[in-house]
């Protein structure tokens, strides 16, 4: 039934939702929404690409997928005419257009493309979508692995997941009977109401809310932004009077939980795992952050857990690493197009008060999350430990095409704050546990006495700068090779974070 629901709110959202129309809307190529919508990509791509292409090229390279549905047609540029071959003849001819015109062009490519329809089964099958993913395919093999389009379906679905499917932020749960208010999202509309874990739900929507029926209860809440929820609640802790309230809550975006709290692996620290970087988690970072530090004894280390996390919005990497760091730069990007500079700083407040801090990270870590542990990095603010990270460190600039879908085209190189380059090259640990634990005792024994094992490579990698050469790049990797963050992690982690002499051998700054 949810699911049910978020296909029909991704259909409602969708300007232009070829999957969601009925099989006979689309007998035919739709040659004037393929043309638009290829049309604004050259546009866009054109002045952004990190790396310079002209618009005949791509547009040449996108009508390679009519090669890659149907082998039998080929689509060349001859003697300034597009031209399209089917089996042993000349389908289609047309000028080609100015080399600078992407609107012409997209419109041409539409022109072969309605040609090529109409001589081949296959691409009829494949039918307008097909055709229009298939020149994104072959356009973007001749990227970086990051640049993509994605079809509306799997935008919608993607904008859902990083702001979330409209809801209230609440969830209910049974307890002893009673259908009782279980877990508040930071942010949401039931936060900005003042509704707490703990209070007891009598009814919503107008109807006795019983235990049996939590399940539809939690399903209830998510629906359109915009639309509202009526809730009857009672609060055991309020004075009578003050126990039970009627509220309606509007539903509005909530973003999924990125961050978590799990138990320390050392007496005195907390514990904090970040999955992913969506629009909501820089403000749910600072919220448990706080609440651990506003107990009566905060802890003095905290372990920040990136295994695993494959990046997301770059912003709120930024927060996140601001909520840490008293000043200085958090990263720098750069790339052809000048609105892609940007240099990050920080510019808050550290919210630990100097609690000592370790990152885990492993080969699966990216993107954001190895920009975010860099600048801890470099800066000095933690020792990062586990394996060479992925090495994502180029930016994607996102734009929303006329049929719904998304382009994602990069455009800029990140730089850790020393100035090395993320990109293929990742971040090399100040301890590495992915040699085994043989090789992580002797580390930690060196650390004991003042030394660190990992500084000679760590300089390395940090001395870089791009263009990286591969072999250099993979010699330095080959110190700490990318694996699986395990058990290893924690134990470096409670062996740093509870000895300083450790933890300020470790830190190599």
């Amino acid at each position: 039934m949810r699911r049910k629901a978020v296909l029909i709110l991704i259909c409602l959202l969708l300007p232009v939702a070829l999957y969601c129309r009925p099989a006979d809307a689309a007998a035919s190529f739709d040659a004037n929404a393929a043309a638009n919508v290829w049309s604004a990509a050259l546009a866009y791509i054109a002045p952004r690409a990190l790396n310079p292409v002209t618009i005949p090229q791509m547009t040449l390279w996108g009508l390679n997928g009519l090669a890659a549905l149907d082998p039998n047609l080929n689509t060349t540029l001859q003697h300034g005419e597009i031209r399209l071959y089917g089996p042993d003849q000349l389908l289609l001819a047309i000028a080609a257009p100015p080399p600078d015109n992407a609107p012409a062009w997209g419109q041409a490519a539409a022109k072969v493309a309605t040609a090529a329809y109409a001589a081949s089964p296959a691409l009829q099958q494949a039918g307008t979508q097909g055709i229009i993913d298939n020149f994104f395919d072959e356009l973007f093999n001749h990227f970086d692995p990051y640049s993509r389009y994605e079809d509306p379906v799997q935008a919608a679905q993607d904008e859902l997941m990083i702001t979330g499917l409209a809801g209230t932020g609440l969830t209910l749960a049974n307890q002893q009977g009673k259908v009782v208010i279980s877990a508040v999202a930071a942010d949401s509309p039931a936060a900005d109401a003042g509704l707490q874990p703990g209070m007891i739900v009598t009814a919503m929507n107008g109807q006795n809310a019983y235990p049996g029926l939590v399940t539809s209860l939690n399903e209830d809440m998510a629906g359109l932004a915009g639309t509202s929820v009526s809730i009857s609640v009672m609060d055991p802790q309020a004075d009578k009077d003050d126990a039970f309230q009627s509220l309606t809550l509007i539903r509005g975006y909530i973003p999924p939980q990125t961050v978590f709290s799990e138990p320390p692996v050392a007496p005195g620290t907390a514990f904090l795992k970040i999955t992913g970087f969506n629009e909501g988690t820089g403000d749910q970072f600072s919220a448990i952050l706080a609440k651990l530090m506003a107990q009566p004894n905060p802890p003095t280390g905290l372990v920040l857990d990136l295994r695993g996390n494959r990046g997301g919005v770059l912003r709120q990497a930024v927060l996140v690493a601001d909520s840490l760091l008293q000043s200085g730069p958090i990263a720098e990007t750069n790339g052809r197009d000048t609105d892609a500079d940007q240099m990050f700083k920080a510019e808050g407040a550290d919210l630990t008060n100097g609690a000592s801090l370790a990152v885990l990270v492993d080969g699966q870590t990216a993107s954001a999350a190895e920009i975010l542990a860099s600048a801890l990095a470099d800066d000095g603010r933690a020792v990062v430990i586990g394996s060479e990270t992925l090495g994502k460190g180029l930016v994607q600039t996102v734009t929303s095409l006329p049929d719904g879908g998304e382009l994602y085209v990069t455009w800029s190189r990140v730089l850790a704050p020393k100035g090395w380059p993320l990109q293929g090259l990742g971040l090399m640990p100040q301890i590495c546990t992915s040699n085994g634990a043989a090789a992580l005792q002797q580390q930690l024994a060196a650390l004991a006495k003042g030394q660190n094992l990992m500084a000679p490579a760590v300089s390395q990698a940090r001395a870089m700068r791009p263009p990286v050469n591969i072999n250099a790049m993979l010699a330095v990797r080959g110190n700490c090779p990318a694996d699986i963050g395990g058990e290893l992690d924690e134990q470096a982690a409670a062996a740093v974070l509870g000895n300083p002499e450790i933890y300020q051998a470790a830190l190599l700054h």
